[in-house]
């Protein structure tokens, strides 16, 4: 027998619900992590087997912080679309509001709007002082999300083992910036 336990809030956005990962999601995921451009900057394709544990540690994020990346489900289609979401692993440089998406869901403008939602839920709920993004330099639109966002690159910085080989900018702004950036998308 099988029992599903949510492990934290549900957002909704206009086209999006939030919600803590859940068995359902496994398959969407991992097509995600099996796209060998989607995966290009967050570490490179996984077997299912490592698409299990990667999806379980989030979950397990929930269960020992409170926070951890969320599933995007389209409202209209009921699809897994990514995951986004509030995170601070071990040793890593910061708080992080990170995004990955679905190749399905690419230029549809749900990572910018999903992030609006988790940024809020940082700040509000979480009460962080300050959010960042992990973006290696060469991932473009990732940059042009976090720009949208208002966040800017503080520029390059070491990230813990084992993704210590990996090139990162550390992009991102305080409480009081996203309280004008957050006006300014909501005008």
């Amino acid at each position: 027998m099988s029992v599903a336990v949510i492990l934290g809030p549900t957002i909704e956005t206009d086209r999006l619900i939030l919600r803590p990962p859940t068995l359902e999601d496994f398959p969407r995921w991992c097509e995600l992590l099996a796209d060998e451009e989607a995966t290009r900057f967050i570490g490179g394709v996984q077997s299912k087997h490592q698409v299990w544990r990667t999806m379980a540690s989030v979950a397990g994020m929930w269960a020992l912080h409170g926070e951890g990346m969320f599933s995007v489900i389209e409202k209209s289609t009921g699809l897994w679309q990514g995951r986004i979401g509030p995170l601070h692993p071990y040793d890593w440089p910061g708080r992080e509001v990170g995004w990955s998406l679905h190749p399905d869901a690419h230029g549809k403008g749900y990572a910018v709007e999903s992030s609006i939602a988790c940024m809020d839920y940082a700040f509000d709920v979480l009460h962080w002082p300050e959010v960042i993004h992990c973006i290696d330099p060469a991932n473009i639109p990732s940059q042009k999300v976090a720009e949208k966002l208002g966040s800017y690159n503080r520029g390059p910085r070491p990230m813990p083992v084992p993704f210590d080989d990996m090139p990162v900018d550390i992009w991102g702004q305080t409480r009081a910036e996203w309280s004008v950036n957050r006006a300014r998308l909501v005008g």
